[in-house]
């Protein structure tokens, strides 16, 4: 069986935790804190972050996001999630990379580093103006999905794709840290709403990180 080494609020492991999940591949999983720099993920991955998806049995050990969900897509047999012609593909892609990377910068990553490395690692209080910040460029980014859902039945077209996916897992743990104001968002909020309702989504619902309590509506899937 794989192995998925990851922390509940990497959006990355979230995301090859959703894909595993559409496939209906089993997992298990094994929690790693990154920056307690454990020599077990730095064996299976030489930039020792998550996730890395381990199977001990065939010494095979997948790092990256992206790689690992474009395996499990070449290998796995259910629920193509980079499909279509090879512009449907094209647009996936730039999606799923506007989420992992433009998304992931102005608005997960500075709320990971002020609510959470800050207040474990650093024993530090949050910067209330970066959080303010991240919460703004927030906006932004769910203006640009309202108007993808207005016009598209999914992300990136006509069927659910791996750029639901990684958008899905950014929203996630932005809303679980508090900085997702979800008011003027209708059409994200209706979309996420679908997507929390998915089997695939039910186990990120339910946990949660230690010391970390995320706002009430955040497991509601109608909320």
């Amino acid at each position: 069986m794989w192995q998925l080494h990851q922390f509940p609020l990497c959006p990355f492991s979230r995301k090859v935790r959703l894909a595993l999940g559409e496939k209906n591949i089993p997992f298990e999983l094994v929690t790693q804190l990154p920056w307690e720099g454990r020599e077990e993920l730095w064996r299976l991955n030489d930039a020792g972050r998550v996730p890395v998806l381990h199977d001990p049995a065939r010494s095979i050990a997948l790092c990256d996001s992206r790689a690992i969900c474009e395996y499990l897509e070449e290998t796995g047999q259910h629920a193509a999630l980079l499909g279509g012609s090879a512009l449907a593909r094209a647009e996936i892609r730039r999606l799923v990379a506007l989420f992992d990377e433009n998304f992931h910068a102005d608005v997960t990553a500075p709320l990971l580093h002020e609510k959470l490395k800050k207040r474990t690692v650093y024993r530090q209080p949050p910067d209330s103006r970066a959080l303010r910040e991240a919460m703004k460029l927030a906006h932004g980014h769910l203006d640009y999905i309202d108007w993808l859902v207005d016009n598209r039945s999914w992300l990136a077209g006509a069927t659910m794709s791996l750029a639901d996916l990684a958008a899905a897992a950014q929203i996630s743990v932005a809303d679980y840290l508090g900085g997702i104001d979800w008011s003027g968002h209708e059409q994200t909020r209706s979309w996420y709403s679908v997507f929390k309702s998915r089997p695939s989504f039910r186990a990120l619902l339910s946990e949660r990180m230690e010391g970390i309590v995320p706002p009430k509506h955040y497991a509601l899937v109608d909320a």
